[in-house]
């Protein structure tokens, strides 16, 4: 039951990056306990950038096409998604701790590339990706860190969801991102829409708050959940690309 208030995974493949235009690669790789998991590798369009992209607990990587198309065509960096097991093509039953070991395993294959420089890595995480984004910054380092629409906690997202049940320290998943975001050394980007409707506004802006320099916070006004690439639109990715021009060195694209 407490999955299932956690993760939302689709097994159907909906579309791939070549409906939209965008050469790509099939990835398999494998998972330190055994599974496989899929994801795609999008080649950039000269940067020496690579965006390993954490998605949130709906859907699957299939359902990220318009943001991967706009930030593709807009950054110009590479871009590996992946999914989580049981989401889309990948074996296993999610977990906190899978999902850990799922970000571990992408970041092996990424850096054991021929063409990627591990050094230009730079973590993205949306909404649960965020969670799962942070921890892999405190175990690996990467080049920057973007999170969007990031929570505090599991424990303070079922005060959001369930005001009237006190059932976050009964809960097995943690996802403390509040307790890990001042271990992080990387410059961090927090974007935020201002009327979330689902992870409230305040959990960004005290996530910011708990963060060590250097970090910038980046609100998009009108912006929910879900709609923060289309409504902060070309602007939003024009800051965003300032962002990794400033942390990286050189315009990104």
């Amino acid at each position: 039951m407490e999955s299932r208030f956690v993760f939302f995974p689709d097994k159907r493949i909906a579309e791939t990056p070549r409906d939209r235009g965008l050469a790509y690669e099939e990835i398999y790789f494998q998972t330190e306990d055994g599974l496989n998991l899929n994801g795609w590798w999008i080649p950039g369009t000269g940067s020496p950038l690579t965006i390993l992209w954490f998605h949130g607990n709906g859907g699957n990587i299939s359902h990220r096409l318009d943001n991967i198309k706009l930030r593709h065509d807009l950054l110009g960096t590479n871009i590996f998604i992946f999914d989580y097991r049981e989401y889309g093509r990948s074996e296993g039953r999610a977990t906190e701790e899978g999902t850990y070991q799922d970000g571990d395993a992408a970041i092996r294959y990424l850096r054991g590339l021929g063409d990627v420089d591990p050094t230009k890595i730079v973590f993205l995480g949306e909404s649960l990706g965020s969670a799962v984004a942070v921890e892999m910054a405190t175990r690996h380092g990467c080049a920057a860190l973007i999170l969007e629409s990031p929570f505090l906690s599991i424990a303070e997202m079922a005060k959001v969801s369930f005001p009237f049940l006190p059932i976050g320290s009964f809960l097995q998943t943690k996802y403390d991102t509040l307790s890990k975001i001042a271990q992080v050394r990387a410059p961090l980007l927090i974007v935020h829409g201002e009327n979330d409707e689902i992870v409230p506004f305040q959990h960004g802006q005290r996530l910011f708050e708990a963060a060590k320099e250097s970090k910038e916070f980046y609100r998009i006004k009108g912006a929910h959940h879900n709609d923060l690439y289309l409504v902060g639109s070309t602007t939003y990715l024009e800051t965003l690309n300032r962002f990794l021009s400033k942390v990286i060195g050189g315009k990104p694209s």
